[in-house]
C-alpha cells in the first residue's frame, strides 16, 4: 500500500473539505488512554459515500472481516496536511513529519464465517506512535469502536516488549476455555473486558493510539451488506511518523 506524506496540499479535492473545530479530547481507563473525537468532520459526507460506491472493493488482508478500497492519494494528501498539526498537538507534543495509509472499509463477513483471529480484540501494531483514525460513514444498526483489557495479563495496550507475554497468555486462555464462539466480540468475555466504547456517530472521526486493544462494535443480528450506501462504511487511516 502506498504511503502518503504531508506535502503542503491545502486545497480540498471536490467534496472533501473538512472541519476540525468541533473537537472533544477525553481519556479512559486507569491507564489514561487518549481518545480524540472530531464531530462533523466532512462538510459533504454524502459525497464521500457516493465516491465510495464507485470504488472497486476487495479483500485486502486476512485480518479485516470485510472489503476495502484505497482512498484517493489526493484526498490522503489533503487530509494529512490538515490533520498533521493536530496530530502533533494531540499525540506527539512536537512537530512531526507524518505519513498515512487510508481505505474505505466495509464489514461484510457473517458472524458464523469469522476466522478465530476476527473474534477477538486486536491491535494495529505495537508502536504507540502509530495513530489510528476511524471516520464513521454509516447509519446502520452497528456501532463504533470498543476498547478492551486482556483479563489474564491486565494489558490494554501492547508494545513490542509486551507482545510475547500477551501472546503466550492468550494461547493459554484459549487452551483452557476454548475459542470464543463464531461472532463479533461484544463485552469481550471470557478473555477480555470492555473498558470503553466510542458510539460511531455518523460523520464523526475518532483518533487513538493503534496499539490499544480494540474492535469494531458490530451487531451480530444486523445485516452486513457490501453496498457502501447501506453497509457499515468507514474510512480507516493509520498515521505514522515518517521514516528518516
Amino acid at each position: 500500500m502506498t504511503k502518503t506524506r504531508s506535502s503542503r496540499a491545502p486545497t480540498a479535492p471536490a467534496g472533501w473539505a473538512i472541519a476540525t473545530d468541533n473537537v472533544d479530547i477525553s481519556h479512559f481507563s486507569s491507564q489514561n488512554h487518549r481518545l480524540v473525537t472530531l464531530q462533523g468532520l466532512l462538510a459533504e459526507p454524502e459525497e464521500a459515500i457516493a465516491q465510495a460506491f464507485l470504488q472497486k472493493f476487495a479483500r485486502i488482508t486476512p485480518q479485516y472481516p470485510g472489503l476495502r478500497a484505497p482512498l484517493d492519494p489526493a484526498v490522503c494528501g489533503y487530509l494529512l496536511e490538515r490533520l498533521s498539526p493536530l496530530l502533533d498537538q494531540w499525540f506527539a507534543g512536537e512537530t512531526t513529519q507524518w505519513e498515512m495509509q487510508a481505505w474505505y472499509s466495509l464489514v461484510t463477513t457473517p458472524p458464523a464465517a469469522l476466522a478465530p483471529i476476527q473474534r477477538l480484540p486486536h491491535v494495529d501494531g505495537t508502536d504507540p506512535r502509530q495513530i489510528a483514525m476511524m471516520l464513521y460513514l454509516h447509519r446502520t444498526g452497528h456501532g463504533g469502536t470498543a476498547f478492551y483489557r486482556h483479563r489474564s495479563t491486565g494489558l490494554e495496550a501492547l508494545t513490542a516488549d509486551d507482545y510475547p507475554r500477551y501472546a503466550a497468555a492468550l494461547r493459554a486462555d484459549v487452551a483452557r476455555t476454548g475459542l470464543p464462539r463464531a461472532a463479533y466480540t461484544t463485552d469481550g468475555a471470557p478473555h477480555f473486558e470492555r473498558i470503553h466504547a466510542a458510539p460511531g456517530t455518523f460523520n464523526s472521526a475518532i483518533f487513538y493510539r493503534g496499539n490499544i486493544l480494540h474492535s469494531g462494535v458490530i451487531d451480530n443480528a444486523a445485516p452486513l451488506v457490501p453496498d457502501p450506501r447501506a453497509g457499515r462504511l468507514t474510512i480507516n487511516a493509520f498515521f505514522r511518523p515518517a521514516a528518516a
